[in-house]
């Protein structure tokens, strides 16, 4: 009899989290663009000082990725109709396994949306990092990707744990 009724309770709330990911949570979708970066002291040739120095300063750049300046002109370039801190939300600088390579995030609702501003903050970032920290050259590893499906929701992970939560409630 209670086998029964914590099943009941499983596969209803199991469907509710599936119905509330599939129907009721805005799909957000994220592109993903590449720069490397090198400091160079010598012009001739990198030297393995260059590449801690620049491995160290990776974390600056991060910061100068998102910093008001690139996000802001972002924002005049593409005419998007958000404020600094709604797209600062939306983008992310990382640095991978110390290595000079920062990847730039974006996640946004319009896939097509996403992959334009990634590549335009991926574009300006690259200007304001050489005039800030006075380096030759930012070079593209990877352009903006266009996203075939959506990142968040996960629709098996809400019905989960709606199911999970069903059979909490039944017990």
């Amino acid at each position: 009899m209670y086998k029964r009724q914590i099943i009941l309770a499983a596969v209803v709330c199991g469907a509710v989290g599936f119905l509330y990911s599939y129907f009721l949570i805005t799909p957000q979708y994220q592109s993903t663009t590449k720069v490397y970066i090198l400091n160079k002291q010598n012009s001739t040739s990198v030297t393995y000082s260059d590449v801690q120095l620049s491995t160290t300063l990776s974390k600056d750049y991060e910061q100068l990725v998102t910093s008001r300046y690139v996000i802001e002109g972002v924002i005049k370039q593409l005419n998007l109709d958000e404020t600094y801190e709604s797209l600062v939300e939306k983008v992310s600088a990382t640095n991978t396994d110390d290595t000079r390579i920062i990847a730039i995030t974006v996640i946004n609702p319009d896939p097509e949306q996403a992959q334009k501003v990634a590549n335009a903050v991926r574009d300006l970032a690259a200007q304001h990092i050489t005039q800030v920290m006075d380096i030759e050259a930012v070079n593209v590893v990877d352009s903006a990707n266009l996203p075939t499906s959506p990142v968040s929701p996960s629709v098996p992970k809400w019905t989960l744990i709606g199911a999970v939560i069903g059979i909490i409630i039944a017990c």
